[in-house]
């Protein structure tokens, strides 16, 4: 008689604990590898093995994996066991399944008719255990094979509620990986009427289920709402009994009310009907006032739950931002947990009140709390809630309370945290100039910044207060005065000398009249600071003393000393050398006049909202409000634009041969507001957000710019900046996830017929291969011309997107024109090099009809964007628009002309190109057709 044996398998016990008791690793492989050869010999053995035998044996197995071993065998013996009727042995075969079996595997077949086949079981256990290896599984095939069972066991009137809960579960998973899943048309209604049923588990599954899919299509899914309030409103409302015996800790289902209450947070308005509308007003009041209760019980579990649902109500509140008395109830509950002795109710209180704070109707409301507010920035002892009360200080400031909260910001800021001093930094000094009355309070404020916080003050911040003084004769004198001052402190940070160097530069005349900062004084005050600066701030420095001999020629000859000493060195820093030198020559060979105009004082710049609001909503996405983020861009002074003719040129050419690219630091990015997400426009270039379906790709108009949006869709955007010198180019593209969710198998692959390549060599950096949430990656591109080639590369972008794979395919802008050289030319030898340029293969000619209404200007900016040099008074007809240009390749250097004809009566242009090469002459021809 066979022994009873129940569900203990004491010979996995025994196994187990002889692997627990192993001294060694080697001791422990050896154990396992003496039982992978009994289990091996077992199942090839000539004994029929019965069913708790093979589950023992599986079981190893899968135990055997788990600690980090390979298993090549028993995958069979465990799809034998899926046929068993014993709960136990169907368990453990779904369970080996779920972990080992591959989807690729020749099993799959059988294993999904034994599904099947439990699908349709009478006994409700067998079709769990089905559902949920569905759901562990979760591929592809999976969704495919079950996409008409699993729907129909959800809304069958014969299904038990168990069942109905497990296939509500696993319709969310197979949703998740292939959304094409769920049915349409009458399907529809009827899983929005599980919001009805009486089991708690069934409406809490499909309250998750049809979260979901309000997501994906609401409007599809829109009839939620209707129900979804009335069942919340049964569940809250004390006079209803429903679900009032799923109680937790005297709370009716509170985790169910959390997810109704997310649920309707999908829309906005969340209806339009006036009776729903009150309903769910009053459901909201009835959670506001029950959280004003005594509490009915002291445990923790108790308040969790209670808070959980005060919490997602007054989300729901701020999110429908329509009803002025809730949101102003809802700030006064919240301003009770400021105090509360639970470190996680005082953060959740304030990151709900930093969205309440943008509202119009409880900005005020908000404001009444800033004293309790401050406190919770500096004697909190949790970071996180410190760095949330900065967050809700940054929120409620307006103009009346400006002054204050920035002051009480910077007095936080000598002690705070490292991990939020940059965050701080760039909050006081939005917060500085939006509220500003009198600039001399923001000179102030950006000073005390640098001071304190010099090594957090990041470019955008110095760059904008240039850019304001500059802006504001007003404020210039004060200015060079308070940084003079500043510049004396004996520890002094390299972001003050930048500063200081630079409104010196530009106003240290409006200062010069006290000795205490006479000429001399002031440079060597500057220069006292020379020696302990890096590169960058040197040559700033010299483009300082150029500067200064223009507006003090009294100090000529010390500036020229430094700057003999400094071309004669032998520097390690060729630049410095570079620059120190041509200034010298600048000062002794330019005339009065000339050296006046050149170093003439920098224009005012464009009014644009300031940068720094995109650089801070990059860091800290969600944390900005939405309203704040607006296009802008601040641009770099030109002093640092343009490393070799920082203060001789004002101008600055967006094609000067500077560094390019100026990779090694990116610029500041910019918000782009859409309901994909926060995207960040790394080149200040903004082409509008996409729609859900719509992708913006435009790769005609770098023909004549370098710089821009090149893709972007609801998922990613792709930025580019390049530049080019001779037959060299670099290209910087910026990878931006516009989702919430990570980009994953990320993968940009160049694609360019080996023809081409042979004349365009283009070489790709790798990315990493995950695009985070809303974050920003960097990819380097270089390209040598070797010859003059046709079309452009391409790149195809590949990716997972919530499991489902997307590809692009994107063309560089890499035309043959960016290679293009500007050549000055004047009309006779304009017209002699046309005529000699006269071959049938050295010329080509299309005539077009205007675009839209004749745009002289227009067509002018694309020709001087183009890369070739537009000629003024060369051609008798004024109208007419001509230019050369030489392009650079390795092999040769090949001359080109232009002539572009505009002819206003019949809104047509004639475009002529002539060319040394006849592939040239056609390329540059069908580039530019049909873009005037």
């Amino acid at each position: 008689m066979a022994p009873v044996r129940g569900d203990g398998m004491r010979g996995l016990a025994v196994f187990i604990s002889d692997i627990r008791n192993c001294k060694s690793k080697e001791a422990e492989v050896k154990r396992i590898n003496k039982e992978l050869a009994n289990i091996r010999s077992k199942f090839k053995g000539d004994k029929t093995l019965d069913g708790y035998q093979k589950k023992k044996y599986v079981c190893k197995l899968l135990f055997i994996f788990l600690l980090g071993h390979d298993i090549d065998f028993g995958h069979m013996e465990a799809v034998n066991l899926l046929s068993s009727n014993k709960y136990s042995e169907k368990q453990i075969g779904y369970l080996f399944i779920s972990v080992l079996v591959n989807t690729n595997s020749d099993l799959i077949r059988l294993i999904i008719q034994s599904i099947k086949n439990d699908l349709q079981s009478r006994n409700p256990v067998h079709v769990n255990l089905a559902l949920q290896c569905i759901a562990n599984i979760g591929s592809r095939d999976m969704a495919e094979s079950f996409s008409n069972e699993i729907p129909k066991l959800l809304v069958s009137g014969d299904t038990m509620d168990v069942v109905k809960q497990s296939a509500a579960l696993c319709l969310l998973r197979l949703f998740r990986s292939s959304p094409d899943i769920i049915p349409g048309g009458e399907w529809t209604s009827r899983i929005i009427h599980l919001l009805n049923d009486q089991h708690m588990g069934v409406v809490t599954a499909a309250t998750s289920l049809i979260d979901a899919l309000v997501k994906r299509n609401p409007d599809e899914y829109k009839g939620c709402v209707n129900l979804a309030v009335s069942r919340l409103s049964r569940i809250v409302t004390a006079s209803y009994t429903d679900l009032q015996d799923y109680t937790y800790y005297f709370v009716p289902a509170p985790w169910l009310s959390v997810k109704l209450l997310r649920l309707l947070q999908n829309y906005n308005p969340v209806t339009e009907e006036p009776g729903v509308r009150a309903r769910l007003n009053e459901t909201l009041e009835t959670i506001l006032n029950k959280a004003q209760e005594p509490p009915k019980s002291k445990k923790v579990q108790h308040s969790n739950a209670k808070n959980a649902v005060l919490f997602e109500a007054i989300n729901l509140i701020i999110h429908s931002d329509s009803e002025p008395n809730l949101l102003v109830r809802a700030c006064n509950q919240l301003g009770q947990f400021l105090s509360n002795r639970e470190t996680n109710l005082r953060y959740l209180a304030l990151e709900s009140m930093c969205h309440l704070a943008t509202s119009e109707f409880s900005h005020e409301e908000v404001k009444k709390h800033q004293e309790v507010v401050i406190l919770s920035m500096k004697m909190e002892k949790d970071v996180s809630v410190r760095q949330m009360a900065v967050d809700l200080l940054y929120a409620m400031c307006d103009r009346s309370n400006a002054e204050e909260i920035v002051q009480e910001m910077l007095n936080y800021l000598e002690t705070a945290d490292y991990s939020i001093r940059e965050e701080m930094v760039l909050k006081v000094a939005i917060l500085a100039e939006k509220y500003a009355t009198d600039f001399t309070w923001y000179v102030d404020v950006i000073l005390n910044l640098i001071r304190i916080a010099g090594d957090y003050v990041s470019e955008e911040v110095w760059y904008r207060v240039i850019q304001i003084v500059i802006n504001r004769e007003e404020v210039q004198g004060y200015a060079a005065k308070t940084v003079f001052e500043a510049l004396q402190a004996p520890a002094c940070h390299e972001n003050m000398v930048k500063v200081g160097g630079y409104i010196l530069g530009e106003f240290g005349n409006l200062i010069a009249g006290d000795s205490r900062s006479a000429p001399l004084v002031q440079f060597k005050l500057l220069h006292s600071k020379y020696h302990l600066c890096s590169p960058m701030t040197r040559a700033l420095l010299l483009s300082t003393y150029i500067k200064f001999i223009n507006l003090f020629p009294e100090i000529r000859t010390n500036i020229q000393e430094v700057f003999r000493q400094h071309s004669n060195l032998r520097s390690a820093d060729a630049e410095l050398q570079q620059r120190a030198s041509e200034y010298l020559q600048l000062s002794i060979v330019a005339s009065t006049d000339v050296l006046a105009t050149v170093l003439e004082e920098m224009p005012s710049f464009p009014e644009r909202e300031s940068s720094i609001l995109a650089v801070l909503k990059k860091k800290k996405p969600g944390r900005v409000p939405e309203n704040e983020i607006r296009e802008s861009k601040s641009p770099a002074p030109a002093a640092v634009q343009n490393n070799t003719h920082a203060a001789t040129n004002h101008k600055v050419n967006s094609n000067a041969n500077a560094d390019l690219l100026g990779l090694s630091t990116p610029p500041a990015n910019n918000a782009v507001n859409n309901s994909g997400g926060t995207l960040i426009d790394v080149l200040g270039d903004i082409y509008g957000s996409a729609n859900n379906n719509t992708a913006i790709y435009n790769t005609k108009k770098f023909l004549f710019k370098n710089n821009g949006v090149l893709f972007e869709n609801e998922m990613l955007q792709i930025g580019v900046k390049s530049e080019f010198r001779q037959n060299l180019g670099r290209l910087g593209l910026f990878y931006g996830n516009k989702t919430q969710i990570p980009l994953t198998n990320f993968t940009p692959v160049l694609q360019w017929d080996p023809e081409n390549a042979l004349k365009l060599n283009v070489q790709m950096k790798p990315v990493e291969p995950t695009l985070e949430a809303g974050a920003q990656i960097q990819q380097l591109l270089t390209a040598e011309c070797i010859e003059d080639y046709l079309d452009s590369p391409t790149i195809e972008v590949n990716f997972r997107y919530n499991g489902v794979q997307q590809k692009f395919n994107i063309k560089l802008p890499l035309t043959i024109n960016k290679f293009f050289e500007p050549t000055e030319m004047n009309a006779d030898s304009f017209f002699a090099r046309w005529k000699n340029l006269s071959g049938e293969q050295q010329r080509a000619q299309k005539v077009f009809k205007a675009q839209q209404p004749l745009d002289l200007a227009g067509a002018r900016n694309k020709l001087m964007g183009f890369g070739m040099q537009l000629l003024d008074s060369v051609d008798p007809n004024p109208d007419n628009m001509v230019c050369a240009g030489i392009i650079h390749t390795q092999s040769q250097q090949v001359g080109c002309l232009l002539r572009l004809e505009p002819n206003k009566q019949a809104q047509m242009f004639r475009l002529t190109i002539r060319a040394s090469k006849e592939s040239v002459t056609r390329e540059i021809c069908d580039l530019l057709s049909d873009q005037f």
